[in-house]
């Protein structure tokens, strides 16, 4: 995995959090924590698998009122370094098997800053069209509100 951004294919987010590392991986990998911020309230999301290994699965579901979920993001884990670094694809599903519908590789991670933890988010396209896509669809705007949404949780409970 390259550290270099591909502006023509890649977008990125990165924040500061106010909490150790520790606390935002952990909030990362329980999927009970997970639940609390992985999708822009005040839809709910629900993990259906969070097998962290290279090759496990990865699926949420989400709801629009916490009573009908539908499938929201299923892919596979490729990279899982405890406390730096978690990367899972939607071209892949468990096992390393081919996904029916492909979209993006998700990379992040997480490092010591001098107020917390900085925490970057990368999502990795195929094509400049599926970034622009992605983009259009509110990349920024969704990524950003879970990231403050994951904050705000890290950030009160220490």
């Amino acid at each position: 995995m390259t550290d270099r951004i591909d502006p023509a294919l890649d977008l990125s987010i990165s924040r500061v959090i106010h909490a150790p590392r520790n606390a935002v991986w952990t909030a990362w990998t329980t999927p009970e924590t997970f639940e609390q911020w992985w999708i822009p309230a005040p839809a709910v999301c629900r993990v259906a698998a969070m097998d962290l290994r290279p090759g496990g699965a990865f699926q949420t579901l989400m709801s629009e009122d916490g009573s009908d979920f539908v499938p929201h993001m299923t892919g596979c884990f490729l990279a899982v370094d405890p406390g730096e670094r978690i990367i899972f694809t939607t071209a892949l599903v468990a096992g390393f098997r081919p996904a029916a519908d492909p979209f993006i590789t998700a990379v992040f991670t997480l490092t010591d800053h001098s107020l917390g933890t900085e925490y970057v988010a990368t999502a990795l396209h195929p094509t400049s069209a599926v970034r622009e896509l992605h983009e259009e669809l509110g990349f920024y705007e969704g990524w950003d509100a879970v990231t403050a949404q994951l904050a705000a949780l890290v950030e009160n409970t220490e």
